[in-house]
Formats: C-alpha cells, sequence, structure tokens
C-alpha cells in the first residue's frame, strides 16, 4: 500500500491492484517483461511488483530501459527476481536533438544482484559504467556478458572466475590491458573487444581454446602474441584499425580459420603465408598498393599512412605520425603530422539534413549531406584537411561553394575551394579545421565583404563590377564589417514571372553589416540601369527605387525619399542603413506586390514527380521529385530496371520545403516507418540532392482474384521558416496543398506464389505454412507482409520467439550490411523449426506482443481470423455445420 501511495496508484489497494492486473495482462507474457519499448518501463515495473508480486518474482526474463529516473529504485528489486535467466539493463533509447543515443545512468549494481543463481544473461550496454560491477563474477551459471558502450578502463584481475561464459562483448570501451585470468574462459566462443584502447594482449589470449570469433579492430595494438596461433577453433579474427607492423606467420596455419582482418593498419611487411591466403584481407597497409591517396594534394601528403574505412565501419585512430583517410563514402581527410598528440578515435557518420535544425539562408542550395565528425570540440595541433563530395554546382552560375559548420549553436562558413578529381570528374569541396563538429556543403550568392574604417573604402561586385558601394571618410567612428551579395534577375525571367514585356529590374543588391548602428555620413551606391535601359532612353517617371527587408517580406517604393542621379549606364543614389535594394523599370505605379511576387518566384524551382515499379517485382516502388530540367535523364537511367506512368505535371516548390506521398485507393504502407507521419511518406525537396525513396507496398485487397489499381497523391507539407508569409498563406486548406497524383497497379498473384521465393533478398525456403486448418493459416505471403513491418525491432522479437543469443548475433554478422535480409532471416528460420508445432502461431502473436508490437500481433490475428472464417464457411457449405458449432463451443472453451 505504501509504495502504491508513491506512485500515485490511488488510494486503495484495490485500485492498485486493477492497474497492475491491467499492466501484467498487456507486459506480462510466459515469464517474459519487455519494459524497455516504454518510456516509464520502471514505473510500469514497480507497480506490478506492487499488485502481482507472486508472477514478477517468476519472471526468466527483463528488459528494462537504464535511460530512466526511477532505475535506481528497481535494482533494489531485482535480487528477488531468483529465477531470472536473461536480464537487459540497456540505455540508448533515448536520443538527442542530432539522434545520437544517449548513454544509460547506470554506474554500478547491487551486491545482491550476485545471487541471482540462475542468470545467464547480462546486457548492460550503453551505459556508465568505469568499472565492472563485483557482482557480476559471482554470477556462476552467467554465459552471455554485454558491456558494449560504457567507460571501462580495466576488467577484474578474476575476470576468468566467469568459467561458463561463452559470449563476453565490450565494445567501445577505454581497456588499455586486459586480466591475465581471461586464459581461463575455457568455454568463451566470442569475444569482442573493438574500439577500445589496448595497446597489448596478454600471452594467456591462447588459452581460449574454444573461441571462434575475435574481435581486436579498433585498438592501439602494435604487435599481437604468438600463441594466438594455438586457438585451433578460430574461425574469424578482426585485427583492422590498429597500430600493426608485423604479424606471426603461425596465423596461416589456423586450421578453421576463414577471415583475417589486417585492413588500416602499419604492416610494411607480412609474411607470405598470409600474404597469399585468400580469407586475408590486407587494403590500407603501406604494403605497395596501388590504389590512389585519399587527398587531392598528395604532394603534401608526403609517404604517410593510407587508412580506406569500409561502408560498415563508423570510425578510425589517428595517431601523431598523421595520415591520409579515405570513407566509402568518398570524403577524405588529411592529418597532417603532429595534429594529434596522442592516438585518437575518430568517430563519423553522415545524416539527412533536417530544415529544423539545418538553416538555408535565401537563395542557399543544399549540394550535400550532413557530415558529423566526433568528438566534438577537441582542438587539433594542426588544421586537418577536409574533402567533402558534393553535387555538381556548374549549373548554378554566379555562385559560389562553402563549406557549412555548427558550432551546437549557429552556422558558420568556412574558406572553401572547389576541386574536379581527375578521373571521375566529381566535385569536392576542400577545407581546413582545428575542430570537429557538423559539416554540410552550401551554393550561395558569391559574397564580397571588407572592413570600413573611420578614413572610408571602397567595395564592388566581382559578380558586376559595375555595382559599387562608396564609403566616405568619418562614415563611422569603429571599423565594422559589410558584406554585399548580388542576385542577377534576366529579362526573360522578368517576362516570364510577370507577363510583361516592358518590365525590367536591376540585379538585386543585397548589403548587410556586422553593426546595429546607422553610417554617421551617407553611403553612395551605384546600381547599373535594368536591361535596355540607358540615359538616352530613360523615362524617370518608370524608374523605381525599392528597398526590401531581410526577409523579403516587404518591398517599399523610396524612389520619393532618395536622390537618384544618373549616367549613360548607372543610377546612382544615397543611404545611411543597410538592406536590400532593387531598380526596376516599368509602367506600372504600385509594385511592391509584384516585386515581392517575383521574388518569392525566384527562389521556387520547377519540379515533376515520378512513380516507377521494379519490373521484376512491382510491390517496389520508387518515388522521386526531379527538378524539370533533370527528369529525362532520370528517366533514361532508370527504364531498364523500372515502368511506370508518365511524370507528374510541373509544380513549384522551395529548396527543403517539405512534401508528402499518400498511397490511395487500396494501395497500403508499412505505417511504423519512421518517415511515415499519419500514413504518408515524408520528403524534404532539395534541389542537388536525390529526393528518392524505394518502399515496398501491399493491399489490403484479395489480389488472387483481381489486380489492384491503386493511385499515389503528393500533399505540401511546411515551408522553411524563412519563406514570405503570403506564400505559407496561399498553401492552407486541402485544395491547395495537393500537387500531383499518379498510378500504381499492382498485378493479379499467381496462384502458385509460394512456391517462387520472390522479393526475399536471395533467401530461398521452400512453401510452408504455419498453424491448420481448424486454428487458421499463416502462408509464406503471410510472413513476407509481417517481415516488411517488423524494423529494427527484430532482435527483440526473435528473443521472445526463443532464438538464443548467439543465433541472434549469428543472423546480424551474415547480414550485417542489409536489415531485410536480418528480418527474414531470422522469421523464416524460426518459421522453418517451428512449423510442425501446432501452437507455432500463438507463440508468434505472444512474441509480437511481448515485443511492444502490438500492431503486427493484430494482423497476424485478423489474418488468422480470417482463416477460420473460411475454414467453418466451407464446413457449412458441405452439410457439416452442427459438427462446426459443436467444434467451435469446444475451442471456446
Amino acid at each position: 500500500q505504501k509504495m502504491a501511495e508513491l506512485l500515485g496508484l490511488g488510494d486503495k489497494c484495490g485500485e492498485g491492484s486493477l492497474g497492475a492486473s491491467m499492466l501484467a495482462s498487456s507486459c506480462l507474457a510466459d515469464n517474459r517483461l519487455n519494459l524497455d519499448v516504454y518510456p516509464d518501463g520502471c514505473h510500469r515495473f514497480l507497480r506490478l511488483f506492487e499488485g502481482r508480486r507472486g508472477e514478477v518474482v517468476q519472471v526468466e526474463f527483463l528488459r528494462l530501459s537504464s535511460n530512466d529516473c526511477l532505475l535506481d529504485t528497481v535494482l533494489g528489486i531485482l535480487p528477488q527476481l531468483k529465477h531470472l535467466k536473461s536480464l537487459v539493463l540497456k540505455g540508448g533509447h533515448a536520443r538527442d536533438e542530432f539522434g545520437s543515443c544517449q548513454h544509460g545512468s547506470l554506474t554500478s549494481l547491487p551486491p545482491d544482484v550476485g545471487s541471482l543463481r540462475c542468470l545467464t544473461h547480462l546486457d548492460l550496454s550503453f551505459n556508465s559504467l568505469s568499472t565492472l560491477p563485483s557482482c557480476i563474477l559471482h554470477l556462476s551459471s552467467l554465459r552471455v556478458l554485454l558491456v558494449s558502450h560504457n567507460s571501462l578502463v580495466a576488467l577484474p584481475e578474476d575476470f576468468g572466475s566467469l568459467s561458463k561464459l561463452t559470449f563476453f562483448s565490450a565494445m567501445k570501451n577505454q581497456l588499455k590491458s586486459l586480466p591475465q585470468s581471461i586464459g581461463k574462459l575455457s568455454e568463451l566462443q566470442d569475444l569482442d573487444l573493438s574500439e577500445n584502447a589496448l595497446e597489448f594482449l596478454p600471452e594467456e589470449v591462447g588459452n581460449l581454446h574454444n573461441c571462434t570469433e575475435l574481435d581486436l579492430s579498433g585498438n592501439r595494438l602494435s604487435s599481437i602474441p604468438d600463441s594466438l596461433a594455438n586457438l585451433k577453433s578460430l574461425q574469424r579474427l578482426h585485427l583492422h584499425s590498429n597500430l600493426l607492423v608485423t604479424v606471426p606467420a603461425s596465423l596461416a596455419s589456423l586450421p578453421n580459420l576463414s577471415r583475417l582482418d589486417l585492413q588500416n593498419n602499419c604492416l610494411r611487411a607480412v609474411p607470405d603465408e598470409i600474404q597469399t591466403s585468400p580469407f586475408v584481407r590486407l587494403r590500407g597497409n603501406p604494403l605497395g598498393e596501388t590504389e590512389p591517396a585519399p587527398s587531392a594534394d598528395e604532394s603534401s601528403a608526403g609517404g604517410l599512412r593510407r587508412l580506406f574505412i569500409g561502408s560498415g565501419e563508423d570510425s578510425f585512430t589517428v595517431t601523431s605520425e598523421g595520415c591520409k583517410v579515405l570513407l566509402a563514402c568518398g570524403i577524405h581527410f588529411y592529418f597532417p603530422p603532429g595534429a594529434a598528440a596522442d592516438p585518437l578515435r575518430i568517430c563519423f557518420r553522415t545524416l539527412a539534413p533536417d530544415p529544423q535544425w539545418v538553416k538555408l539562408r535565401h537563395h542557399d542550395v543544399l549540394l550535400s549531406k550532413v557530415l558529423e565528425l566526433q568528438p566534438h570540440g577537441v582542438k587539433f595541433h594542426q588544421e586537418v584537411q577536409i574533402w567533402m563530395p558534393c553535387a555538381s554546382p556548374q549549373t548554378l552560375h554566379q555562385r559560389e561553394v562553402v563549406v557549412r559548420t555548427f558550432s551546437g549553436q549557429s552556422w558558420s562558413d568556412l574558406r572553401t575551394r572547389v576541386e574536379q578529381k581527375r578521373k571521375s570528374k566529381k566535385h569536392v569541396a576542400h577545407c581546413s579545421v582545428l575542430h570537429f563538429s557538423w559539416f554540410l556543403v552550401v551554393s550561395r550568392l558569391v559574397q564580397n565583404e571588407c572592413k570600413v574604417p573611420t578614413e572610408g573604402t571602397l567595395l564592388f561586385s566581382s559578380v558586376d563590377p559595375n555595382i559599387k558601394v562608396t564609403f566616405p571618410p568619418g562614415v563611422t567612428e569603429e571599423t565594422r564589417s559589410v558584406k554585399l551579395q548580388v542576385l542577377p534577375v534576366s529579362a526573360e525571367e522578368m517576362e516570364e514571372i510577370t507577363a510583361n514585356t516592358g518590365c525590367r529590374a536591376s540585379p538585386l543588391l543585397c548589403l548587410s553589416q556586422d553593426s546595429l548602428v546607422d553610417f554617421l555620413r551617407p553611403v553612395r551606391i551605384q546600381l547599373p540601369l535594368p536591361p535596355g535601359v540607358t540615359g538616352l532612353n530613360l523615362d524617370p517617371s518608370r524608374l523605381h527605387l525599392l528597398h526590401g527587408d531581410l526577409e523579403g517580406q516587404t518591398w517599399d517604393d523610396i524612389t520619393s525619399q532618395v536622390v537618384l542621379e544618373f549616367t549613360h549606364l548607372y543610377a546612382v543614389f544615397e543611404v545611411t542603413h543597410f538592406s536590400w535594394y532593387w531598380l526596376w523599370y516599368t509602367t506600372k505605379t504600385y509594385i511592391g506586390g509584384i516585386a515581392k511576387k517575383v521574388y518569392e518566384r525566384l527562389r521556387m524551382y520547377q519540379v515533376n514527380f515520378i512513380a516507377l515499379q521494379r519490373k521484376k517485382d512491382p510491390e517496389q516502388v520508387l518515388l522521386q521529385c526531379v527538378p524539370k530540367h533533370k527528369v529525362d535523364p532520370v528517366l533514361k537511367k532508370l527504364q531498364d530496371r523500372y515502368r511506370g506512368p508518365e511524370p507528374s505535371d510541373m509544380v513549384e516548390m522551395f529548396e527543403g520545403e517539405q512534401f508528402f506521398a499518400a498511397f490511395e485507393r487500396g494501395i497500403s504502407i508499412d505505417m511504423d516507418r519512421p518517415d511515415c507521419v499519419d500514413g504518408r511518406l515524408s520528403f524534404i525537396f532539395y534541389s542537388h540532392l536525390k529526393n528518392m525513396k524505394e518502399i515496398y507496398v501491399t493491399s489490403p485487397v484479395d489480389r488472387k482474384g483481381q489486380a489492384v489499381k491503386g493511385q499515389v497523391s503528393f500533399y505540401r507539407g511546411a515551408v522553411p521558416e524563412n519563406i514570405p508569409e503570403d506564400a505559407s498563406r496561399r498553401r492552407r486548406g486541402p485544395d491547395s496543398l495537393w500537387l500531383a497524383t499518379l498510378p500504381i497497379k499492382l498485378p493479379r498473384l499467381k496462384p502458385r506464389w509460394g512456391e517462387n521465393p520472390g522479393p526475399l533478398n536471395g533467401f530461398s525456403f521452400p512453401p510452408l505454412n504455419l498453424g491448420n486448418a481448424e486454428t487458421g493459416y499463416l502462408t509464406q505471403a503471410n510472413l513476407l507482409s509481417i517481415a516488411r513491418r517488423v524494423g529494427a525491432d527484430w532482435q527483440t522479437i526473435g528473443m521472445n520467439l526463443g532464438l538464443t543469443y548467439q543465433q541472434i548475433e549469428r543472423i546480424r554478422y551474415n547480414n550485417r550490411e542489409d536489415l531485410d535480409k536480418q528480418i527474414m532471416d531470422m522469421l523464416f528460420s524460426w518459421a522453418q523449426q517451428n512449423s510442425e508445432e501446432p501452437d507455432c502461431v500463438s507463440k508468434l502473436i505472444t512474441a509480437m506482443k511481448a515485443s511492444g508490437r502490438q500492431d503486427v500481433a493484430e494482423e497476424v490475428e485478423t489474418i488468422i481470423e480470417l482463416g477460420r472464417q473460411k475454414y467453418r464457411d466451407s464446413i457449412r457449405r458441405v452439410g457439416l455445420e452442427q459438427e462446426s458449432s459443436t467444434e467451435d463451443s469446444a475451442i471456446a472453451m
């Protein structure tokens, strides 16, 4: 009662018991409690323990998030769960604003946890452990231990007392050495110590005679002991991304070794026995390889070590000797000697740009994804050079390309040079930095800037040298910085937008400064007259000088407020504060609204939508938003593999604008996708990036009898923050949000679909049906539909289906670069092994519910109920309705 009051579960024990009962029915299944999927998982556990203690203490499998604020309270109860076999207390369930996993708050365990004699599996990953809790060494039955992504600097000297341990992972910690007792782990099969700070290995590692996989990648090892040649059971040895200068030749004699990864080390000589072995990987070592150096400036890099980082890796190590690094995505780094004093682990990842924090300025064009480099804020002793691949800027005339970096609060532009690779002709943006953070490549209007002293100065545009700004002496008391940008506007653009052949405009002049104080003396500005207008044919009554605010929201005619002087080619005027200035020549009298419309249109792109289906698998649909001038090349490139309708009519979109794709008329998609919002796929339009997604679609309609003629419609979403208010207002309401609709057709299914593996990504399973005629079948097609909805929860579902941790890890490793294959391998392998069991379908439903996937469980139940109904209907048709009713009653009982 006291605990119920503390948790706010009602004033009466009956109320608390009822709440716990409802929780138990939804969370507690087959002695399993999977509460890490709930933000308040620990709160739910305490309620269950208060109301259903007798059942909770019988739990054998428990999962909790260590990001939970009530974790310490739960830890005190754990020793009472004497039957516990598997305990997961992982962090990483919460993420920061950039998507990085936040470690849990767990720093220790209560000593009494060591009394859990039945515990065989313990996962403490993504926490804040600096030392291994001593109670773990008393878990005599422990077979699987995971402490990855913590802050461990050492393992206990008596770590070898865990004699039954078969799997141990301590990846991504700070281990510098290993205890000699590790050699006593005679049952150990998998040992993962990757991405630590190990500098040497004890000879006793050679006593792990049952070890089949040893991962030591991403450490600081300069040598390995000869005793590794004693590991006769070893099948895979990972030593890439270390500092190895030599390896024992005896490794080549290991009888079961099928993979030896020595990439990205300092090997200058390798024994012939190893170098000629087919299972050895040596790329990234200074052995006279013929691959090109990663940097564009090879002469400055000399003979530095070269690192080639594969697509499955996310980090590398830099030493004081420096190195050149090439990532699989094409990004290059050059770390000069002395840039890092001590060996430093560099972590990297590329992110899709999110308009919520990637703030583009007016007329900016995004040319790359976002590159995040960690550790943030660490200062290098010398500048590190970065080369980032970017979209070709050749179509962006009178603009410049810059690398933009994020400090955590604001974005700033770096001095950048654009280079073109000699062989591929692709463009890269080259910059130098002293700190690592977030980086992206943008094309902006050419920016000219200068310092204005008290004596005055002259600033002119490099795009149009006829545009000049003169600062007279005494214009300012303190030196200030000013910037100038020019947006050229052609006569053809003006005519197309305004539908007025007599309307002309000069280049748009954008002026800004770093001071909020107006100038002390007028600043003189020279602008060229609009095209086709000279001092000889000029009609001053048709010339208008417009002043715009810094967001382009309003344009005011200030012709009467300034003194305009004219020469044969130029107009000259004076101002005391900076903003945007635009010179128009037209017969219109009130042109502020027209100018606003033109400015808005100058920021928009004409695009078409395409929706194509893969010829070999029509359920695989490709959606793309393509700028108008790229439509034909894109379709030509895809025509061999895809077919579909003609592109949509042309529409206009802003850079960074959101739009959605909705499948309609009998076509549906996985609603649990992270990019699915209210049943619609979310896109962000960037004119020079691929606005493309390829997804699987399904249909609730029975396609055995007929094809499904559906459609996909595109709708507008949020516009960028700095878009004029009128443009946003015009896009409100259902009619203004619709953009285009294209047809999607799913063909009639063939009668013997189950005999063809179809889109199973290379997996071939014989036709199977789970269940029976009375209880309902799950066919191979049903399982495929379920697999497409599982997503990243597949490991949790696999554990709840009864797969061992080793089986899960093996599936993950064998298909480590393809999530779809991991899911299908898990689900179909389980189905094959359990297809003869009468209650296998109910086990699948229970596992889905226990994994927090009520949606999938309900889908399976719907399929099964449909099968039962069909069975009853068939019974009635043959005159056995009475018997069927009797059987139904028996089932209900």
